[in-house]
């Protein structure tokens, strides 16, 4: 038997940093907090109505919040002898080694002006810093009034975070102005810049465009996709982790995932994805066809959501598939958990019937060797296509022995080709199709 576990003092951090998107119901009401006139979403909706700051977005917010609960966090982190009756600490009182590494996973830091980044821990006990660390190589300990102190003079904005990326990140022209529209698609990132692990791609506002890159800016790279409508998004590059955030009636194709793809607060999106694990929060009416060796988790506030086999391949899937270190089993894409209370008394999922199934083609030419979906699919899958061929191929059949004149075909093409078009404009698979055609600027920026 097999058993997972966590380090007790970072998941303690973990449930505290929970506080951040609380939102108090005695403050709100005097302005303090959501919904507050001074507190408005640097990205309004494409309606043009502003909306509350979205918390895991703002590194402001982060800062303002450890800075603020730093004592808190660090008292977190002490032995529980070293705290009085009023669980304060004393004057006195020790972090252990342990306690200080399980800082790492909120704070880390550089020495050389950014250029690499170096744990929290590495830099605490630096011999140059030791003196403001608080670090005693003889007790082997940290004097928690002094990293309290250092901490808080030293502590500052990640400058790989997404505000950073905003501001001072390459802009990228991956997607061109809709004619009609007032909002612009803001396409930016790091890469220039960041360390490896660090790397970040923001695409925020892309509305009724299709964005196809496959590019070594987005190898390895933390993806955000933000408030994307009416858009088909292809990301063919392995990618680090995603995170679908307010999007709506938009398809995205991924390359493998090597850590999770998060899906909050959407609605009527399609995901397709190879991952290490996807998550789904507050969203209604999503379908995500993925190929993954964890059972995805679905969290609070969903609704009618849709889980189905991987359904599409491209030349260099597989190559993007052994750089994340994915393989095809084992595949859980049918076992999804539900987590939370809210979750357990209904239905919030089904699996996609065989009958509903369609392979999704990507459509751009590139070189490779992945000439089909990987790992294949499951039997009901698989005969669900056998029959769609068998239809194909009786009508063709049908066709053919019809003994139509020269005349009649033409009139019934005719008559296919409208039924077809207006199915293609009921459906939006028209604009998807339009967008596809190349302008002489996008042409210049495939490679980009």
């Amino acid at each position: 038997m097999s058993y997972m576990s966590v380090d007790t003092l970072q998941f303690l951090l973990f449930l505290y940093i929970q506080q951040l998107n609380k939102v108090s119901l005695r403050t709100s009401l005097i302005g303090e907090e959501w919904p507050s006139p001074r507190a408005k979403s640097p990205s309004p909706d494409l309606d043009g109505k502003a909306n509350s700051q979205n918390k895991n977005w703002d590194d402001q917010a982060h800062l303002s919040f450890v800075q603020t609960h730093l004592s808190d966090l660090l008292e977190l982190l002490l032995d529980p002898e070293q705290l009085t009756a009023s669980s304060h600490t004393v004057h006195d009182s020790l972090l252990s080694p342990d306690a200080v590494k399980s800082l790492g996973l909120l704070i880390e830091g550089s020495i050389d002006r950014n250029r690499s980044v170096d744990s929290f821990f590495s830099l605490a006990i630096w011999q140059p810093l030791r003196a403001k660390s608080g670090y005693s190589k003889l007790s082997d300990m940290f004097s928690f009034n002094m990293l309290h102190s250092w901490l808080k003079n030293t502590l500052g904005l990640n400058p790989f975070g997404m505000s950073a990326c905003l501001k001072f990140g390459k802009k990228l022209a991956w997607a061109q102005q809709v004619e009609g529209t007032t909002k612009r698609a803001k396409i930016a990132c790091n890469t220039h810049m960041a360390p490896e692990a660090h790397k970040i791609l923001i695409m925020t506002q892309v509305y009724k465009q299709t964005v196809a890159k496959s590019s070594e800016r987005l190898v390895g790279a933390h993806v955000k996709l933000h408030r994307c409508c009416d858009s088909y998004v292809y990301l063919l590059s392995p990618l680090r982790s995603v995170t679908i955030d307010k999007c709506r009636n938009s398809t995205f194709v991924l390359g493998p995932v090597q850590a999770t793809v998060n899906i909050h607060g959407s609605d009527n999106v399609k995901v397709i994805a190879v991952c290490h694990r996807l998550t789904a929060s507050s969203s209604v009416m999503c379908t995500f066809h993925t190929l993954t060796p964890t059972r995805p988790v679905i969290l609070s506030g969903n609704e009618n959501l849709t889980f189905a086999p991987f359904n599409t391949h491209y030349p260099t899937l597989e190559d993007h598939m052994a750089w994340t270190g994915l393989a095809t089993v084992p595949n859980y894409w049918n076992h999804p958990m539900c987590l939370g209370t809210e979750n357990s008394g209904e239905k919030l999922f089904h699996l996609l019937a065989p009958r509903e199934f369609h392979i999704f083609t990507v459509p751009f030419e590139m070189e490779g060797d992945t000439t089909e979906i990987p790992g294949g699919l499951p039997l009901p899958y698989e005969k669900a296509l056998s029959r769609q061929k068998q239809k194909l191929e009786m009508w063709q059949k049908m066709m053919k022995e019809a003994g139509l004149s020269n005349e009649q075909k033409y009139y019934f093409q005719k008559l296919v080709e409208k039924e077809f078009h207006q199915w293609l404009i009921e459906t939006g698979h028209r604009q998807e199709l339009d967008n596809l055609i190349p302008t002489a600027a996008s042409s210049k920026q495939t490679a980009g």
